[in-house]
């Protein structure tokens, strides 16, 4: 069996990347494509769906899919001084990969606002980290102006590198898969996902390998949903930090992408994103952090509208599929050590015990007795 060499190499002709190019690599993609049996039951099995487990990257998010062409790319342009801001997981990466290619790494976060998980990452990775009172969107506009002002290398999804390393999260599904899914759902902050997943989906329509293009669905946070109510959101709020954007910085890409595949954006509550962490986390076994469940949430509610399957209904008899139900991908962006904080209050510690086998043997005979 041929051991992984990363994205880079296994993709490199679908990526600007020339024999001139040093590959910054931490041996990122190749991630699993699982498939939830329990999950289909659950909706009457009227669905084949598969999990994208992102979280197994090696900072723990889909982010390294860009990064490591964006840092590899920056490097050959003689950057020394990577930029970004984030809301955790982009600084976790950015930090990371600039330090195996021994550049400088400059973060601006909003103060208070980022999980202890992510920012723990970017600190131990040796990052500058300038945390600042405001959101998301104001970080983002400083670090645009540092871009355009001094010799940086802009990190963020912006930059047109990091969406064609992202972009292989789609080839992989299809690889996987031996065609495109009816159906790919992904949760949706700042974009450049639902952008980067499109352009790949279209660039293997294009050279043969897929024989028909998915429809998109992009799930927010309501809280932080302006694709969603289609105007910026000044103030976003929810638990899924890395989703909570008020004003996407690929918005325009992000209504393309939608429009183009026929697909719509869904807005879920904070109890719909728990409830889709605590099922994952128990029932499936994946271990995420909340906007990952996002992209669940948003699964189940249009599951209960009837979506799917009158969507796919309609797209049988459109392109005279021979299959009687969709296949269902979502996409779960990042591990659930990125923010430990909402584990340990979604499922809080028990009561320390006396250190005997009785005290042990009562709480599993009430466990067995709820079973």
């Amino acid at each position: 069996m041929a051991m992984w060499t990363g994205l880079i190499e296994h993709y490199r002709d679908f990526l600007p990347i020339s024999q001139q190019t040093p590959i910054v690599t931490l041996m990122e993609g190749n991630t699993p494509l699982l498939r939830a049996k329990r999950l289909e039951a659950l909706l009457g099995d009227r669905m084949e769906i598969y999990l994208k487990y992102e979280g197994t990257n090696p900072t723990g998010s889909f982010k390294d899919r860009g990064m490591t062409v964006a840092v590899s790319k920056a490097l050959e342009r003689g950057a020394w001084v990577g930029v970004c801001a984030s809301t955790g997981n982009t600084s976790a990466s950015a930090a990371a990969y600039c330090s195996v290619a021994g550049m400088v790494c400059a973060i601006v976060v909003p103060a208070g606002r980022i999980a202890a998980g992510k920012l723990s990452q970017a600190l131990a990775h040796g990052a500058i980290v300038c945390p600042v009172m405001g959101s998301f969107d104001d970080a983002l506009a400083i670090v645009r102006r540092l871009s355009d002002e001094m010799p940086v290398a802009l990190l963020n999804s912006l930059n047109p590198d990091r969406l064609h390393g992202q972009k292989t999260c789609a080839f992989e599904i299809c690889d996987a898969l031996k065609d495109a899914p009816d159906f790919h759902i992904l949760p949706v902050g700042n974009a450049g996902n639902i952008t980067s997943h499109w352009m790949g989906y279209r660039q293997y329509r294009q050279v043969g390998r897929i024989q028909h293009l998915p429809i998109l669905v992009g799930v927010q946070a309501a809280g932080a949903a302006p694709l969603v109510k289609g105007q910026p959101i000044s103030n976003p709020e929810t638990i899924a930090t890395a989703i909570r954007i008020g004003s996407p910085a690929r918005w325009q890409e992000a209504y393309q992408a939608k429009d183009e595949s026929d697909g719509r954006f869904v807005a879920v509550s904070d109890d719909e994103i728990v409830n889709a962490y605590r099922y994952l986390a128990q029932k499936e076994g994946l271990f995420v952090e909340p906007a990952s469940a996002a992209a669940l949430a948003g699964l189940l509610s249009l599951a209960r509208e009837g979506y799917f399957t009158e969507t796919f209904q309609r797209r049988q008899r459109q392109h005279r599929l021979d299959r009687d139900r969709p296949v269902v991908v979502c996409v779960l962006t990042g591990h659930g050590l990125k923010d430990p904080q909402t584990a340990l209050q979604t499922f809080p510690l028990p009561e320390t015990l006396p250190p005997t086998p009785e005290a042990v043997k009562r709480v599993l005979k009430e466990a067995m007795g709820r079973t």
